[in-house]
Order: C-alpha cells, then sequence, then structure tokens
C-alpha cells in the first residue's frame, strides 16, 4: 500500500542510512511525490519530526516515562533487558523496534497514525491517553513503532532538519525552496505548504496571526572593533536581561510568545490591557524585562534615535532600568499570577522591532523602514480603555491612558509598552561609550543592528551582533541527574549536562551549584516525570532542560564524551526560554577553549 505507515517507516530507515543531504533530500522528494497531497501533506508534518502543525500548538502529553512503562509492558521484557537496548540505542524509538514482538502483516496507514496522535491529545487523563498509546503501538509492527515513539517524543535523529524537508517539497512540485520556507514560515503548518506548492500556488500563504514564527537571532562579537566590521552604519541598543518576546495583536485579543513558541500570556497579565490598545494589528518583537518605574514618566518622549550624548542617555535612563533576570523568574511559568506578585515584580516590554503592522508583513523591509513604522504605531493615540486592569490595582496605581506628549504618573499595567531606546554609531569609540552605558544602567551589554537589514526569521547571521563581557558561559542540556547529599537527600540535584556534536548530545561537565531549593524541588517533579532510565540513584532523563552554566575554565579531558572538562562549572541559570535544539554545540566548546589557552 502506497499510503502505509510500514512504508514511511522503511523510507525513515533509508534517510538515516545516509550522510549526504542530497540524497537524503532526494529520498523525501521521491516519497512524497508517490503519494497524493492528502497523505504526502500529512507525511510531510511527520518528517518534519511533529505529530501535528506547529500553528496548532496541539500536545499529546505524554511523559517519556509513561512511553517506556508501556513499551516495557507490550514486550514483557524485564528493566534491565530495556536499559541495555536503551544503551545501545540511545533513544526509545530504538527500543521499542528491539523489544515489541513481530507482526504477521502490517496494518497501519498514515491516516490511522495522525487520527490515533489526535485521539491521544484529546484525551483527558493519563489512563485515558496510555490505553490509547497502547492500543496505536500494539497494532504496530517493530520498525512502525520506531517511528510512532520518535514522532511522539519529537525525536526523530535521521538527519533530516526541517530546511530538508522544504528542499524536499520545492523539489517534488518544481518551486524554489525560497518560496517554500517563507510559506511555511507564515503559516507554521508544513502539510499546508506542501499542497499550495502541488498547487503551485505558494504565493497564496499569509501570515497566520496567533502562531509565533522564528525569532531573528544575534551573533556574539568579542570588541567594538568588531562591531563594525560588518556594516558601517549601526542601530544600537541596550542588551536587556529578560526573556524575549514576540506579541501577537488583533481585534483586541493578545498573545505573547517566548522563542520557544510556548505561549507565555498568563505570566504577564499587565502586557495584554497595554498591547490590545494599539491602534492596528501588530506582530512586535521585543524583550520582557522586570522593570523599575522612574515616580514620573514621559510615555510618548522616551524614544531615542540618535548618536550617544548626555540628553539621549538621559532620555533612556528616564525611562526607568531593568532589574537583574533573577527578578523575573518568580513569574515564569505562571498560568496565574498573584496581586502580591505584580505588585512586587512591576515588568516591561521594550519593543524594538515591528513584523506586521495593519495587514502588511514588514520583514522584508529594511530595519530603518521597520524603526519608523515602530515608532510611528507606539506614538500614535491608543484606543480609550474605560477600567483599571488588574495589574494597575495590584500595583496601586490609577490606570491612564496614553495622551499625545504629555507628561504622566507611572501606571506600570498600563505603560509597561516601551520603545526601546536606539542609539546610532558608526565609530569603535561610540560603541565602548554605548557599552559603558549600557552597563551602567543595569544591562549586559548592547544589541548592534545593520539598518539596512532583513528581518530574518529563525536566523542568526552578521545582521544583528550581540556584545558582552563576562565570565564564559554555556547553554547545555541536562541528560541526566543524580540525587543529592546532606539536605539535598531525597531531590535531583545534581545535573549532568551536554553539548551538540552534529544531531547528538555529548557530556561536558556536572553541576549541582546555583538553583534555589524551590527551583530544585520543582524540576525533581519533572525529572522523576521524564525519567528514561533509573539506575537508583542515578536517573538517564529526557533531554529537554536547558540550563546556563558558568566557569572558570576549560580542559581538555577524557572524563567525558566531549573530550572537555569544565572546571568550577555552577548554574547561573534555567533556561526556560530556550528550546534543546538551541543549546551550544561543540564548535563553540573548541572556540572557548582555543581562546582561553591562546591567552598569554
Amino acid at each position: 500500500m502506497s499510503d502505509s505507515f510500514q512504508r514511511f517507516a522503511r523510507t525513515c530507515e533509508s534517510i538515516a542510512g545516509t550522510t549526504k543531504k542530497l540524497q537524503k533530500t532526494a529520498i523525501v522528494s521521491d516519497f512524497l511525490q508517490s503519494l497524493t497531497p492528502e497523505l504526502a501533506a500529512v507525511s510531510a508534518i511527520f518528517l518534519s519530526g511533529r505529530p501535528f502543525p506547529v500553528w496548532e500548538e496541539t500536545t499529546l502529553q505524554i511523559g517519556g516515562r509513561s512511553l517506556w512503562q508501556l513499551v516495557a509492558d507490550l514486550s514483557g521484557k524485564d528493566e534491565a533487558d530495556l536499559d541495555a537496548a536503551y544503551r545501545r540505542y540511545g533513544d526509545l524509538g530504538g527500543v521499542a523496534q528491539e523489544v515489541l514482538p513481530q507482526r504477521a502483516t502490517p496494518e497501519l496507514d498514515v491516516l490511522d497514525v495522525e487520527q490515533a496522535f489526535r485521539k491521544i491529545a484529546a484525551a483527558r487523563g493519563p489512563s485515558a491517553k496510555a490505553a490509547l498509546v497502547r492500543d496505536l503501538l500494539a497494532r504496530a509492527t517493530p520498525v512502525e513503532a520506531k517511528y510512532i515513539v520518535k514522532i511522539m517524543t519529537g525525536d526523530l535523529r535521521i538527519g533530516l532538519k526541517e530546511s530538508l524537508v522544504e528542499e524536499a517539497i520545492g523539489k517534488s512540485y518544481c518551486s524554489p525552496i525560497s518560496d517554500v520556507q517563507r510559506a511555511n514560515m507564515l503559516l507554521g503548518d508544513m502539510g499546508e505548504t506542501l499542497k499550495l506548492a502541488s498547487e503551485h500556488q505558494l504565493d497564496r500563504a499569509k501570515i497566520r496571526l496567533f502562531h509565533p514564527i522564528g525569532f531573528m537571532l544575534a551573533s556574539p562579537i568579542e570588541s567594538a572593533e568588531e562591531g563594525l566590521t560588518y556594516f558601517a552604519d549601526a542601530a544600537v541598543e541596550d542588551k536587556y536581561d529578560g526573556i524575549r518576546a514576540q506579541a501577537h495583536v488583533s481585534q483586541g485579543e493578545v498573545r505573547i510568545f517566548s522563542r520557544t513558541r510556548d505561549d507565555i500570556t498568563e505570566s504577564f497579565p499587565e502586557l495584554p490591557p497595554a498591547l490590545s490598545s494599539l491602534p492596528a494589528d501588530v506582530i512586535l518583537d521585543g524583550e520582557i524585562v522586570a522593570w523599575e518605574y522612574p515616580a514620573r514618566l514621559d510615555a510618548t518622549k522616551a524614544i531615542v534615535d540618535e548618536a550617544s550624548s548626555e540628553v539621549a542617555e538621559e532620555k533612556a535612563t528616564n525611562m526607568g532600568r531593568a532589574r537583574p533576570f533573577a527578578a523575573l523568574q518568580p513569574r515564569l511559568g505562571r498560568k496565574k499570577v498573584s496581586d502580591k506578585m505584580l505588585q512586587e515584580t512591576t515588568v516591561a516590554y521594550l519593543v524594538f522591532d515591528v513584523l506586521y503592522s495593519g495587514g502588511e508583513l514588514t520583514i522584508d523591509q529594511p530595519l530603518r523602514e521597520r524603526a519608523h513604522i515602530l515608532d510611528a504605531l507606539l506614538k500614535a493615540p491608543r484606543k480609550p480603555r474605560s477600567s483599571t486592569s488588574r495589574a494597575a490595582k495590584a500595583a496601586g496605581q490609577q490606570s491612564l491612558v496614553f495622551g499625545e506628549n504629555e507628561f504622566q504618573d507611572v501606571a506600570p499595567a498600563e505603560n509597561s509598552i516601551m520603545r526601546a531606546p536606539v542609539f546610532r554609531a558608526s565609530l569603535s569609540g561610540e560603541l565602548e561609550q554605548l557599552f559603558t552605558a549600557s552597563q551602567a544602567r543595569g544591562n549586559e551589554g548592547l544589541m548592534i543592528k545593520d539598518v539596512a537589514s532583513n528581518y530574518t526569521p529563525g536566523k542568526r547571521g552578521k545582521s544583528w551582533l550581540k556584545m558582552k563581557r563576562e565570565l564564559a558561559t554555556l547553554d547545555v542540556v541536562v541528560t541526566a541527574v543524580e540525587y543529592g547529599h546532606g539536605k539535598r537527600i531525597g531531590v535531583l540535584s545534581d545535573y549532568t549536562f551536554a553539548v551538540w556534536n552534529g544531531d547528538h548530545l555529548v557530556n561536558i561537565g556536572k553541576a549541582y551549584s546555583g538553583l534555589t531549593d524551590a527551583e530544585i524541588a520543582e524540576m525533581t517533579k519533572w525529572f522523576l516525570e521524564h525519567t528514561l532510565e533509573d539506575h537508583g540513584l542515578r536517573l538517564v532523563v529526557e533531554p529537554k532542560i536547558v540550563l546556563e552554566v558558568a566557569f572558570n575554565n576549560m580542559m581538555q579531558s577524557d572524563r567525558h564524551e566531549s573530550g572537555y572538562a569544565l572546571r568550577f562549572p555552577r548554574i547561573v541559570r534555567l533556561r526556560p526560554d530556550k528550546s534543546p535544539e538551541e543549546a551550544d554545540t561543540i564548535e563553540t566548546v573548541r572556540d572557548i577553549f582555543r581562546a582561553q589557552h591562546s591567552k598569554p
């Protein structure tokens, strides 16, 4: 059967069997062309490693531990057999293929699996979900079970990135890859993109509001001199120590998304009232920070777009200042924010870009033009608001509407949307001066941006640069945890962590200090629910949690698979705003090692 899931699984095996990107793309293209557009659309979503299109935000909510137990029950194998299989394959999909019993003939097709996934997502409660997963795996052949589990865990591991699926769609339907990529970015739906490509109508793809698109990323630089080697005319902003946030606003509805594309609106209830008053439907990019407001704030005159000067610096300083990230951390992940927390931790949304405004996509316009659109948008009269928000009440403030060029009392719940101040620089000395001023305001450093650059979602290039000076840090993924000692007996407080080497993680260190008792307790609960292997005192866990770790030095060592070890590693913070895929790579580790050991 051309639509059998067995054939899909065998195709994945073929993709995994080659390291050549062109060959992978050709295999996917041939497979998609052999299917109807409907079946090809579902298969394309599965090949991108997801059970559902991105924009749907639908989740299966099946933990790794539950899947492990179901595979164990269906196989009849004991824990030792499963542990041995996991050590051989490194993922639960490979374990399922080895230990599950053979079936006489395949009976599943691609649409059967999609329907089963939707039933699992809709089911209420762990028992109901587990029963549906058990039924699906019981009907699958071992190789089908392997890829069902891989899709469910979001860990396909066949060397097939989403960009290669996009290339295969372009190849299959004779469409320019750039058009395919753009349509998928706008729609957040690989299947719908494929259907449009099959009809040669990719130009019909329109931005889907309330579907977060990729954030443009910045490349690190070491010095002010380097910062101006890539472009001559720079827009310079403070680098805030908060969380990156994309705000979608349409007809009074507001949703805010993190860099991992999670909906974080409920964590910041003071922001939607202010955003909903904007005069147009928009998508904004900015940073949410814990913010210390001044006694009085000139909301309409805070925009800065000039060279560094005493007047410009005063404007930026008079807006208030960011508090340390630790002040913001209690708000992260909260579904309900108490009035006390609203009062104690006021926040601001520092906006620095606009991706969509008034029915028009703006990402293809240069930054200088987007800046004009954003400035006009934030200076325009706001829609009236008739009631005082809960956030304003909690802060003891009356809800006030922005007035044109008025000097207002500050109401954090209402005046919490601000234009991030922008300076201009064309000399390294100017950048040094701006860097010093940024740190004096309590910020991390600078963002340096090419005023001629377009906004490129999800891409990191040399159009946006970040400059900060600090001890070396790495973003790493937790791979294993251990129970602590002394006062930490009974909680998982010792974390082994890894960086990426190609498409797999390699351990580089272990740390146990840096998190609060509350954070350790919360993470203990998460790790116990997402354990893959239980070795008594040590648990191998799903590689989903990202940490930022600092260290004094780096050494070459055969102690860890990475070939390196960190001296005095400590956890700086949890990074819930980052996905595991955004963790640092072994190339970054090598660069840090070379830089540290080349110094006199």
